[in-house]
C-alpha cells in the first residue's frame, strides 16, 4: 500500500476525530475562503459521500473539496496559520460510515443473491438510496433483500481496506466496481467485507458490519428503467424510528384510534372534510345569488358591495347573479384586506374596459376582463366609496 505519509488521516484511522497538523497553504476561490493542510482527518466529497465538518483552530469547516493540488477546506471565517487543531464533527461522520458502509452490503446482496446489479449510488442528509437494474421490487422481494442484509449485519463481518496496483486489480476473480475516476493514478483502493464483497471505493467505512446496526429499506421509486431503493441504517434508522413513533403518539391522541385504525380513521375524516367543503361551496354559492338579487334592488347607480373573506369566485357568482336581476344595474364589488384583495366590476356596457380600468387605477391595481365583467387585484381597498364617485361622473360623460 502507499506509505502512509501518502495516505491523509481519514483513511489511516477513520475514527480519529481531533488530529494536530499545520497549514500549507491558503486562498480564495468561488466556493470561499480555503486552506489546505499537511494532513487531515477531513473526508472531502466524493463517491456518493458528503463532505465532513468540523473546526480548524476553532473555525467552522463548511466544506471539504478536492482542489487542483490538494485538499481544500473551506471556512466560515478567517483563516489559520501555522500549527492548527482540529476537530471532526463525529456524529456525522460516523453517520456517514454506517450509511455507506451498509450500501456496501446491501449491493453485493442485491446483486450475487437476487441478480440486482447497484448503477448509483446517493448518500442523502435524511434517506440514502441505490439504483438498482430491476424494473420494479415487490414488498415481498424487498423483505426478503432485508432479511439477507440483516443476516450478515449479526455475521458481524470484517470490513478491511486494501491498496493494490492497477494490473493486481485486473486479474482480481471478483470486484464490483462502476470504474476509477477520470485521471486516477498510482494504486487503487479497494474496501472489502469479508466474504461478502470487494469493491472499489473511496469513501470511509466502518471495521465491522455490525457496527451498521440495523438497515431498512423504506421506499422504492422507478428510476431510469430501475428502481431506485431508499434505505437507512445505524443512528439514523433509530432516530427515524423515534420521529415515527413520536408523531403515531400524536395521531393517536387527535384522532383518538390505535396505529392500526390511524389510516382508516384518518381516510374517514379527510372525506368528512371533502363533504364539508363542497356542502360549504353550494352555501357560498347561494348567498353569493341571495346577496347579488338584493343588490340588484338598490336604486344607486353604482352599487359597492364589499365581503373580506370572499374569494375572487364568490365576486363572480355574485355580479352574475346580480346583472340577471338588474341588467342596468352597474356593480363594484371587493374582497380582502386592505394592500392583499380583489376587486369586480359588472356593467353591461361597452366602455367596461375604460371603466375597469379607472377602478384598477384608483384601487393601485391591475386587471383585465370581457363581456360584462372587468376584474383583477387592487391595494386600496378603502378607496372604494371615492371610486364609486368617480364611476358615476365618468359614466355620465
Amino acid at each position: 500500500m502507499p506509505s502512509m505519509e501518502q495516505v491523509p488521516a481519514f483513511y489511516r484511522d477513520p475514527y480519529l476525530s481531533r488530529l494536530q497538523t499545520r497549514v500549507i497553504a491558503s486562498g480564495r476561490d468561488d466556493r470561499g475562503v480555503w486552506i489546505e493542510l499537511a494532513d487531515t482527518i477531513f473526508y472531502p466529497e466524493g463517491g456518493g459521500q458528503p463532505a465532513d465538518r468540523g473546526t480548524v483552530a476553532g473555525v467552522p469547516v463548511v466544506d471539504v473539496q478536492k482542489g487542483p493540488q490538494g485538499i481544500r477546506h473551506y471556512l466560515q471565517g478567517e483563516p489559520p496559520s501555522g500549527e492548527v487543531t482540529l476537530e471532526l464533527d463525529w456524529q456525522r461522520r460516523y453517520d456517514h460510515m454506517q450509511q455507506h458502509t451498509g450500501q456496501h452490503l446491501l449491493s453485493a446482496i442485491a446483486e450475487d443473491r437476487f441478480g440486482w446489479k447497484t448503477t448509483a449510488f446517493h448518500l442523502g442528509a435524511e434517506l440514502c438510496d441505490v439504483e438498482l437494474d430491476v424494473p420494479s421490487l415487490s414488498p415481498p422481494q424487498l423483505a426478503e433483500l432485508e432479511a439477507w442484509v440483516a443476516g450478515e449485519i449479526r455475521a458481524a463481518r470484517a470490513v478491511r481496506v486494501h491498496y493494490l496496483e492497477p494490473e493486481e486489480v485486473a486479474n482480481l476473480p471478483k470486484l464490483r466496481s462502476r470504474g476509477l475516476p477520470e485521471g486516477h493514478r498510482g494504486k487503487v483502493r479497494l474496501v472489502e467485507i469479508e466474504g461478502v464483497d470487494v469493491a472499489t471505493c473511496g469513501g470511509t467505512h466502518l471495521a465491522n458490519t455490525a457496527e451498521i446496526e440495523a438497515l431498512a429499506l423504506v421506499a422504492t421509486e422507478p428510476m431510469r428503467g430501475g428502481t431506485r431503493v431508499y434505505f437507512v441504517a445505524g443512528n439514523r434508522l433509530r432516530r427515524r424510528l423515534h420521529a415515527h413513533e413520536a408523531r403515531n403518539a400524536a395521531l393517536r391522541k387527535l384522532l383518538g384510534a390505535g396505529d392500526q385504525e390511524l389510516a382508516t380513521v384518518a381516510e374517514a375524516k379527510l372525506a368528512e372534510l371533502a363533504e364539508l367543503a363542497r356542502q360549504l361551496r353550494r352555501t357560498q354559492e347561494e348567498l353569493a345569488v341571495l346577496l347579488g338579487e338584493k343588490l340588484a334592488t338598490s336604486s344607486e347607480r353604482v352599487v359597492v358591495f364589499h365581503r373580506e373573506d370572499a374569494e375572487l369566485t364568490f365576486l363572480q357568482r355574485l355580479a352574475r347573479a346580480f346583472l340577471e336581476a338588474q341588467p342596468q344595474g352597474v356593480l363594484l364589488a371587493t374582497a380582502g384586506k386592505e394592500g392583499h384583495g380583489y376587486f369586480l366590476l359588472a356593467a353591461n356596457r361597452p366602455d367596461i374596459k375604460q371603466l375597469g380600468e379607472l377602478v384598477a387605477s384608483e384601487l393601485a391595481g391591475r386587471g383585465g376582463g370581457s363581456g360584462s365583467i372587468y376584474q383583477g387585484k387592487a391595494a386600496h381597498l378603502a378607496q372604494r366609496e371615492q371610486v364609486k364617485e368617480k364611476l358615476a361622473e365618468a359614466m355620465s360623460r
